[in-house]
């Protein structure tokens, strides 16, 4: 069981207004939903919230959620930030049941140096930075490692060459590729071409903004 507990207040008004106000008092809207109970509106305190969500499980933490008399056991859903200032701004707790997988994205991060890869004037290109995974909420990891040191040129490490904890699954198809050893200057000849192609667009956008402007000013001139 988690050892992590937020305490919520139950009973807060709905729209922005309200929400605006809970915010400004250091809480945060939140919502309660799954195991067979009705969705509940709750606020939770924003400096509690984010000291539980950066414990080492971060995002995919299970807690122990006390609302009113009642104790559930959730993890974040849904969460929605501020567009400038990152914070938490609302987000939903789904309750979870100990003993039944969920599903979860978990980051991924690399592992070691690609010393002959280095030597082969390459770079790493990592595709994949969060891992959809299937497991029991205990058995979640805050993260999957990617062992970068035998990546060379033209190799390519995919989601079925990882080591998953025992009782993870991944949720995506075995032969996607998560990182891959790319010459430097396969790499800046595609950016090149990439960036030709969006200058090519917006100049034929252009062009044809401009043919349209200059249609309705000849039709004016007619009349």
């Amino acid at each position: 069981m988690p050892n992590i507990t937020l305490v919520a207040d139950t009973g807060r008004d709905m729209g922005s207004r309200p929400s605006r106000r809970l915010r400004a008092a250091g809480r945060i809207p939140a919502v309660v939903y799954g195991g067979g109970i009705e969705p509940l509106a709750i606020s939770v305190s924003a400096r509690e919230l984010r000291a539980a969500l950066s414990a080492e499980s971060g995002l995919n933490a299970v807690l122990n959620l006390q609302a009113g008399s009642a104790t559930h056991l959730v993890m974040a859903r849904e969460i929605q930030r501020h567009p400038v200032r990152g914070t938490v701004s609302h987000l939903d707790f789904q309750v979870v049941d100990p003993d039944q997988p969920v599903v979860a994205e978990v980051p991924v991060v690399l592992v070691g140096e690609a010393v002959e890869l280095h030597h082969q004037d390459g770079m790493l290109d990592q595709q994949v930075f969060t891992l959809t995974v299937r497991a029991k909420p205990a058995s979640l990891p805050p993260q999957i490692e990617v062992d970068v040191t035998d990546v060379v040129v033209g190799a390519a490490v995919r989601v079925g060459d990882l080591t998953l904890p025992p009782g993870v699954s991944a949720e995506v198809e075995d032969d996607v590729i998560v990182v891959i050893g790319q010459a430097q200057r396969l790499a800046r000849l595609e950016e090149g071409e990439e960036a030709a192609s969006e200058a090519a667009a917006e100049e034929a956008a252009q062009a044809q903004s401009g043919g349209e402007s200059g249609a309705s000013s000849g039709a004016g001139a007619d009349g």
